[in-house]
């Protein structure tokens, strides 16, 4: 079941009925507005307008073109268009003013009874307050088909407003995996919705060329496609072999990115293409093997690429010649101000031992290859501010000297961008702290495959562009900030959209808004009164922050206390403990203190009714909670768990190996023994444990159990074998050994490691809990 959305509602306090008089009074409260990005300044007053089929548009040349998105929407779901006229009535009118005093994405938006002025310099403006509006109707404006019974009507305001920061962007990564130009259509919409101004085209990646480039037909013909590995996790897939057919790809054309680039300009939305260099470029080397050091034919790759070392070579001319070629088409098709060239994760030892690479640094007095790239990359900023326009990487390109014109998008964390803002250049802050939405979004094991990182919408909200030790000079070079979507593990537009919305959301508000405008809880009421709208517009977004989560914690009597929690405040949650139906559910109130095997189940409810999904999770007690356990080889420093009781805790770790549950070992087999203190009778041994191929997790090869009674001569008691599987996700499983009951004081278990990945490198061994019954 999905959670219920809290729709945006109209609360009519003198009746109203169909065909009444437009005088008749509809009164509106605060909490019936719910617009995201939070307005600058916005005065409710009494009434409201109410639109109908009398109802007219005054435009000019500049915004007939705004004033038929929303006239458009009313011919859908209500029968009648609004007209759209260059002189204003008496009253019922929606007019466009022109103020060319104010800043170009500035408006006034004032409602009245009789009628309705969006003030603006310009496209932008009007364009911005026209969103609002929209957001002041009923949601159900979005619908596709005729709405009965709805009173078209929008709150009595007064809101002046304009954006914090002029840099508001996405970037959105089709080269990991091909979206089709509608998607891309429907987010430039969706960004316009949520005042957001720019669109960072990822173009290029190792994995695929997106874009058609006339004089280079391979890098589409050979470049944007790659051999199919779906069914395996992104950094578990083997090399291809030449032999095998490459079928999963895709490329826009260049009349495709002409209709892109017109319906964003449209939307108000700028898109940036990025042209990844130096690095980044496999499936350019793959359809043009001579641009790289070594010359040699390479596939295009399946998925993830670490370190990346086939790279273009620096050295020869014909690299160059290539790229100013492709950036010169690229150009006549973009007219973005900026244009992204990379730079980033450039694994450089190709060019220490190329000979073209060594004489390009001899001949240029050059100390080294990072000394190379600052070459390279100034060389390319060079070419690009000859055509107008304005070069801009990843923070990489600081590394040994930044071009002098060149614009900074600080990914790593915030450094580079107050290093490149301290040298007098322009910043786009997108630290992956709080901007990366490839990142899990609520706990991994009710979500799907994601970067193993966790950014929770709360934290997308405390997103500031401007760090606090920045001088007056410094904060004027932040332009602003934007998410990225890298898509490694996102195959499918629903999926995409699942990890945008409602992130976006909070993102859009950091930067639109002053920042004390901004507070958590009013936006998180915001925000789920959107959902409604969202529902309508038929828009995947998550509900993660409606996930219940627990932090349990055990002391020293092994008594487990459960705190229980969502991401929004003043959730409704109600539990049950064991066997009982959630309809004799208790309210939650404070932690949750359990002794003894529990099952805990919790659900938010709404109007007394359960909503969303279910929270369930079982504590189990078992012969060897709380005893002594003793290690044969200690676990890895990075996966320490709970130290010596990790094994017998009765805490389970969750699909996030980074959750402080887990043990591990890399290369090694896991020994343990436990003392159960007294001799007791034993007749199945669990061992919890982990997989994610991904990230070098292999589920064990076998477990044995040995039982003993004097801890020294040990017996066999039964052992469980499994072959290596291919899996493509992240998963969790009880390795349950099964025998007669037989008395026994010692349990001694043993986890053999898979040893190898199919890729070559160590496998780990990761084990949470052993159950002893």
């Amino acid at each position: 079941m999905k959670i219920k959305p809290i729709y945006f509602t109209l609360l009519v306090l003198a009746a109203w009925i169909s065909g009444c008089d437009r005088s008749e009074k509809i009164t509106f409260t605060k909490s019936d507005i719910n617009i995201i990005p939070q307005p600058r300044e916005l005065h409710l007053q009494d009434g409201a307008f109410v639109f109908d089929k009398k109802t007219v548009f005054v435009a000019g040349e500049e915004s007939h073109k705004i004033a038929s998105i929303l006239t458009s929407k009313f011919r859908t779901v209500a029968g009648w268009e609004p007209a759209i006229t260059s002189s204003a009535p008496e009253s019922n009118y929606v007019e466009f003013r022109e103020d060319s005093g104010m800043d170009h994405e500035a408006y006034t938006l004032e409602v009245t009874a009789d009628h309705i002025a969006i003030t603006a310099a310009g496209y932008s403006g009007y364009l911005y307050g026209l969103e609002t509006l929209r957001l002041l109707l009923p949601a159900a404006i979005e619908s596709r088909d005729l709405q009965e019974g709805v009173t078209w009507a929008v709150p009595a305001v007064t809101i002046n407003d304009s954006p914090e920061y002029p840099w508001r962007g996405l970037m959105l990564d089709v080269s990991r995996h091909f979206f089709p130009k509608d998607y891309v259509l429907k987010v430039i919409d969706r960004l316009a919705m949520h005042k957001m101004n720019v669109l960072h085209f990822h173009l290029v990646d190792d994995q695929g060329w997106r874009i058609e480039i006339k004089k280079y037909p391979k890098l589409t013909g050979v470049g944007a496609y790659r051999v199919d590995k779906e069914d395996m996790h992104w950094n578990a897939r083997p090399v291809p072999d030449p032999s095998e057919k490459a079928t999963y790809g895709g490329f826009y054309t260049q009349e495709d990115i002409r209709e892109i680039v017109a319906y964003a300009k449209d939307k108000g939305v700028e898109v940036v293409p990025e042209i990844e260099m130096p690095a980044h470029v496999m499936s350019a080397i793959a359809s043009y093997p001579e641009l790289s050091c070594k010359g040699e034919p390479i596939m295009v790759p399946s998925g993830g690429v670490w370190p990346i070392t086939d790279i273009y070579c620096a050295g020869k001319e014909s690299t160059f010649e290539f790229l100013e070629n492709v950036l010169a088409e690229v150009m006549e098709l973009f007219p973005s101000r900026y244009i992204h060239v990379g730079g980033d994760e450039a694994t450089k030892t190709n060019w220490k031992t190329c000979p073209h690479c060594q004489k390009r640094i001899k001949e240029e007095g050059l100390a080294d290859v990072d000394e190379l790239q600052s070459y390279f990359m100034k060389r390319m900023e060079r070419f690009v501010s000859s055509k107008g326009r304005i070069m801009l990487g990843w923070d990489e390109i600081l590394e040994g000297g930044l071009a002098p014109g060149a614009t900074v998008m600080s990914w790593r964390g915030i450094e580079g961008g107050w290093e490149a803002s301290a040298q007098g250049h322009d910043v786009v802050m997108t630290p992956v702290s709080h901007c990366y939405f490839d990142y899990y979004q609520g706990p991994q094991d009710s979500e799907p495959m994601a970067f193993n990182a966790y950014l929770p919408l709360s934290k997308v909200y405390e997103f500031d562009p401007v760090v606090d030790s920045m001088s007056v000079e410094q904060v004027a070079h932040v332009l602003g900030g934007q998410a990225n979507l890298w898509s490694e593990y996102i195959p499918t537009t629903s999926h995409s959209e699942y990890m945008l919305y409602p992130r976006l959301n909070a993102l859009s508000e950091t930067l639109w808004s002053p920042k004390e405008k901004r507070d958590w809880e009013d936006f998180s009421s915001r925000v789920q009164h959107l959902f409604g709208r969202y529902d309508i517009l038929g828009i995947n977004y998550a509900k993660s922050a409606y996930t219940i989560t627990a932090d349990a914690s055990v002391d020293a009597n092994q008594e487990v206390t459960v705190a229980l929690k969502t991401e929004f405040p003043d959730t409704d949650i109600r539990y049950v403990l064991n066997d009982e139906a959630l309809d004799k559910a208790v309210k939650y109130t404070e932690p949750v203190q359990i002794t003894e095997t529990t099952t805990v189940k919790a659900s938010l409810f709404e109007n007394d009714k359960s909503v969303g999904n279910v929270f369930e999770r079982t504590f189990t007690w078992h012969k060897g909670v709380g005893k002594k356990v003793a290690y044969t080889r200690e676990w890895n420093k990075n996966y320490p768990g709970a130290g010596t009781s990790n094994m017998v805790n009765v805490l389970r770790g969750s699909k996030d190996f980074h959750d402080g549950q887990w043990q591990a070992w890399i290369g090694h087999d896991m020994e343990v023994v436990i003392d159960l203190e007294n001799a007791s009778g034993i007749r199945k041994v669990a061992v919890g444990a982990m997989e994610n191929q991904g990230a070098g997790i292999y589920y064990p090869v076998r477990v044995e159990v040995y039982l003993s009674e004097n801890g020294k001569s040990f017996t066999k008691a039964g052992e469980i074998q499994r072959d290596y599987a291919k899996n493509g996700s992240a998963d969790i499983k009880d390795f349950e050994v099964d025998f007669p009951e037989q008395s026994a004081r010692y349990v001694k278990v043993k986890v053999t490691n898979q040893g190898k990945t199919p890729l070559g490198g160590n496998t780990w061994l990761f084990v949470d809990e052993i159950v002893v019954e």
